[in-house]
């Protein structure tokens, strides 16, 4: 049985994720933002399911938690950096702070829980970190340029830690949901106001059929978790998983569009070189 540290588990796919691990029999450190919320997680399996209170964008307070989880509860196993929220908007109509913020909790409290955990797994020579992105992390929708770029910041970060860490045993995997049936596109979205007319057009349909579709996506949380418990025992874990028939879809679509501009203008990408420069070495 393994202890893991999910941040985030009052709803949606971090109490999936949670509830997976302890059906299995794991313990489970969980992370909520309300104290109302802690007694109510810990109920969901005494003696192993232990709720802390954290606000992840206080990076003194991330370390302190995870130091104080290692030595009461015990050695973290496995990591998955689930806090997170969607900001919808037009990019030109979302406030600079705004777009602050995003990143503020998507990509540096993510940063701040796997810093604090490493040290202690790279001791060990062991371990497992993940993090929740996206499928926005892998392919851009209009109207979520500030979720899908914290998103895409949050896939870059975790593919570079992924083969620093590698030398000491340790797995790194992105996890990729597509839509899933929890409140992330209803209560839990954060929606920047409208003013210029110009993006009705393109947006307001956008946003109206997100807000029909909460409650009825393709996804399954419970599913999502029993996927994520999959992979723990796999000799070598995935560096990605999407997870979601729809995910599969969209980064599928997404990437061949970038495939095929590296195809079109390969001979424009080759001129930039000087004739004597060396070559990069592939990690």
């Amino acid at each position: 049985m393994k202890t893991f540290l999910i941040t985030g588990v009052s709803s949606g796919l971090g109490r999936a994720f949670a509830q997976g691990a302890l059906g299995a029999g794991h313990t489970v450190v969980g992370t909520v933002r309300k104290e109302s919320d802690l007694a109510a997680f810990e109920e969901l399996a005494p003696g192993r399911a232990h709720a802390r209170q954290l606000d992840v964008t206080d990076d003194a307070a991330v370390f302190a938690a995870v130091e104080e989880v290692e030595s009461s509860v015990g050695p973290v196993d496995v990591v998955i950096a689930n806090a997170g929220y969607g900001l919808e908007g037009v990019f030109e109509e979302t406030s600079l702070s705004d777009v602050r913020a995003q990143f503020e909790t998507n990509v540096f409290g993510a940063a701040a829980t796997l810093q604090a955990v490493l040290p202690y797994m790279r001791r060990r020579r062991a371990g497992h970190l993940m993090a929740v992105t996206s499928m926005g992390g892998l392919m851009a929708v209009p109207g979520m340029s500030a979720y899908c770029g914290s998103k895409f910041a949050l896939e870059g970060m975790l593919e570079a830690i992924g083969k620093e860490v590698a030398p000491f045993g340790i797995h790194v995997t992105a996890i990729e949901p597509g839509s899933f049936r929890t409140d992330w596109a209803g209560r839990s979205m954060t929606r920047s106001e409208r003013s210029i007319d110009d993006y009705d057009a393109l947006f307001a349909p956008i946003r109206e059929a997100r807000v029909k579709a909460s409650g009825n996506q393709l996804g399954n949380p419970e599913k999502a978790a029993a996927a994520v418990l999959q992979i723990l025992d796999a000799p070598k874990p995935p560096t990605h998983l999407v997870l979601g028939s729809d995910a599969l879809r969209l980064v599928a679509a997404g990437r061949q569009a970038v495939d095929e501009d590296i195809r079109t203008w390969e001979s424009l990408s080759r001129t930039t070189d000087f004739p004597d420069g060396r070559q990069i070495a592939a990690s």
